[in-house]
């Protein structure tokens, strides 16, 4: 059959999406981001689409032909890019609105564990009024609530986790007695494919967890350990170090860059993951412990990789920050005649080597900025290759003594520029 599937290439979507294939089914890869999505996913007949502008006359013409939709698309906070009433409420009432009209004749709708009026943000209400309206509707419908999503893919809360495993000689954790219960990402895909079928429960909500409530605490040793990296002493954060975190990365959220450090994932953390785990055997799926998800993909050397750069990652960002951002500054301001003197002491006119200080410092500046903000990253790292380039072949041609000199002006370029290019090549976040 044909089923569309929304946000086909994020975590959960990708594994929901390669299932349906495999079980011969034709997918159509709804997102809004679909240069990389075809690439990755050539089996999907891939259309824009956003949940949360989309109205329902454009479902209705995207939805021609479907027979099952699965919506796996979902936001954790508000941020330039995610509106999560949009999102999580009006977009889904849409959404059912096209589902009825284009005869549709399912929809399986993914939501998560734990969400309940007792738990007072807004990523837990807006996902509990999606499922109030979705019962409201006449649609043959099924919610599915997992728990903790793990995946041989990282991204999210996940990677976290990795990252927080590699972490060199300690375990640096908050919340670290809450407890979790988990799912593979293949133990949900094939949840949702039996969800698809004629024969499968209808106007229900399902959670779907393992029995076993894990700590944090035992969750990132686990991963330690599947690493093969040695046990490391927990450290507990003090909350206040965690808020403090939390709030930084909601202010870089504004900027393009969506850490699962922010506020949403804080306090999702500290009421833990719970869910029903009886409900898995409505769809006669066994939930598979975290353990088993462990055993099932032995680590490799990437695995280790991913987890030893995850934190390295904003460090190296921050650090290129400052270091383009600073040296544009000192050469505006105190640095300035230093400069100057550097290019007039090799013949060039005083005026042409003060515009060229200025040209170049705005320069540095303009490069930081662009770092700063997530859409413009790559570019900013390109350029700063570009610019270092220069700045190396020029003083070779107009300075060559530099490279002699004690202090290293020229040499020093270089690491930086592997630094630049480190960043670059993780960039990626998914």
């Amino acid at each position: 059959m044909r089923i569309a599937v929304i946000g086909a290439y994020g975590l959960i979507g990708s594994y929901v999406s390669a299932r349906l294939v495999v079980d011969g089914h034709e997918v159509l890869g709804l997102g809004r981001d679909l240069d990389a999505a075809r690439r990755r996913f050539p089996a999907l007949d891939w259309k824009r689409a956003d949940l949360a502008e989309a109205t329902v006359a454009d479902w209705v013409a995207l939805l021609g032909g479907v027979e099952v939709v699965v919506n796996c698309a979902g936001a954790l906070q508000d941020s330039p890019r995610d509106d999560l009433r949009a999102v999580h409420v009006d977009g889904v009432r849409r959404l059912a609105e096209a589902c009825e009209a284009a005869g549709v004749h399912r929809l399986v709708h993914i939501s998560a564990a734990g969400v309940g009026p007792e738990r007072a943000t807004a990523f837990n209400a807006t996902k509990l009024e999606a499922e109030a309206l979705l019962a409201q509707s006449p649609l043959n419908w099924i919610i599915l609530r997992p728990g903790l999503v793990f995946a041989p893919s990282a991204y999210g809360g996940t990677a976290l986790l990795r990252g927080l495993a590699g972490f060199p000689g300690i375990s640096p954790l908050v919340h670290a007695d809450s407890l979790v219960q988990t799912i593979g990402a293949e133990d949900l895909a094939l949840a949702v494919a039996r969800c698809v079928r004629p024969d499968a429960p209808s106007r229900i909500s399902l959670d779907l967890v393992h029995s076993e409530a894990l700590t944090l605490v035992d969750l990132v040793g686990r991963l330690r350990l599947w690493l093969g990296l040695r046990p490391a002493p927990v450290v507990r954060l003090p909350l206040v170090l965690a808020r403090a975190t939390a709030a930084v990365s909601d202010g870089l959220a504004w900027l393009g860059w969506r850490s699962p450090m922010r506020t949403a994932a804080l306090e999702q953390l500290r009421m833990g993951v719970r869910g029903r785990a009886e409900d898995a055997a409505t769809l006669g799926l066994q939930v598979r412990s975290f353990d088993a998800l462990l055993t099932a993909a032995p680590s490799g050397v990437q695995e280790r990789w991913f987890a030893r750069a995850y934190f390295a990652k904003p460090a190296i960002l921050t650090c290129l920050f400052g270091f383009w951002l600073l040296s544009g500054l000192i050469g505006l301001t105190v640095g300035f005649d230093a400069a100057v003197a550097v290019l007039t002491t090799s013949g060039m006119e005083a005026g042409l080597a003060a515009q060229a200080v200025v040209t170049g410092s705005l320069a540095d500046i303009g490069l930081a900025l662009l770092l700063a903000w997530r859409p413009t990253a790559a570019r900013s790292l390109q350029g700063m290759l570009l610019i270092t380039a220069a700045y190396l072949i020029g003083g070779a041609l107009v300075r060559p003594d530099l490279w002699l000199d004690p202090m290293g002006p020229l040499l020093k370029s270089i690491p930086a520029a592997f630094l630049a290019l480190t960043a670059l090549a993780l960039l990626d976040e998914r």
